[in-house]
């Protein structure tokens, strides 16, 4: 609680809530890296990454509802995909919360990012070829499985995953953006409700309040930019995201 009445400038929060807007816009429109832009931000801002990683995973309960609202308002959400990813990704959260608490899920990790690159390079090349046959994908539940076990066990991956793998199948860019982040709430939450209980106040602070007003102002605007901007265009910039981000993380990871 200390850390949290100890902010008095809107100057010390101003660079957080510029890097909690600019991730969520990004999140927001493109249904991925809100956690991955947050915390190489914050890292790169001097934050310890212990601190880091629980603030982004507490303002992220917050984000992803306010997010998940603005994309039902604005019709860009599949109802019946929604139910089949929710489930299974908060069995997936779950799974990767308590059974690998204990274990290091690092070995696997720069597979999981050159795999990731490899669907970004290719979700390029089908931007360029757009606009192709939309079809209603067909492996939707072990995504939501497998995006919310990497989510919890490696610190992010549910957007990454299962965003580009439901592009990759032929699902419509809009709708796939707003159901994998309303179904994100449900995700995040049981991931973060362990943690938030055990910090208490600890969590919020400086950082994460900063992050968590840039992020919930964002949210709105993120959702209608999923609306408004072209199929091709989203899928293209989907694509960008995701190859720098799996690459760049991919070089912090084999550097260690």
């Amino acid at each position: 609680m200390q850390d949290f009445l100890s902010i008095t400038t809107l100057e010390a929060l101003l660079p957080f809530i510029a890097v909690g807007f600019a991730a969520q816009m990004v999140d927001g429109a493109l249904g991925m890296a809100f956690g991955v832009i947050s915390n190489s931000l914050l890292l790169f801002m001097g934050v310890p990454p212990a601190a880091a990683s629980a603030g982004v995973h507490t303002v992220e309960t917050f984000t992803t509802a306010v997010s998940g609202i603005s994309h039902a308002i604005h019709r860009n959400v599949n109802w019946k995909m929604f139910f089949r990813l929710m489930i299974p990704g908060v069995i997936g959260g779950v799974l990767g919360a308590y059974v690998l608490s204990n274990v290091d899920a690092g070995t696997a990790k720069p597979f999981i990012l050159v795999y990731l690159s490899c669907i970004g390079v290719y979700l390029l090349f089908r931007a360029l070829r757009y606009p192709p046959r939309e079809r209603e994908p067909k492996i939707v539940e072990p995504l939501g499985l497998v995006g919310g076990f990497l989510d919890a066990a490696g610190g992010g991956g549910w957007g990454p995953v299962v965003t580009s793998n439901l592009l990759v199948q032929g699902a419509s860019p809009r709708m796939t953006v707003g159901t994998v982040n309303t179904a994100e709430f449900f995700l995040t939450s049981t991931i973060s409700a362990t943690f938030i209980t055990q910090l208490g106040w600890a969590a919020f602070t400086q950082a994460t309040v900063g992050l968590l007003i840039g992020g919930v102002i964002a949210a709105p605007f993120g959702a209608l930019l999923a609306r408004r901007v072209p199929a091709k265009t989203l899928m293209f910039l989907v694509g960008i995201i995701l190859t720098l981000t799996s690459l760049f993380n991919l070089y912090l990871a084999l550097a260690r």
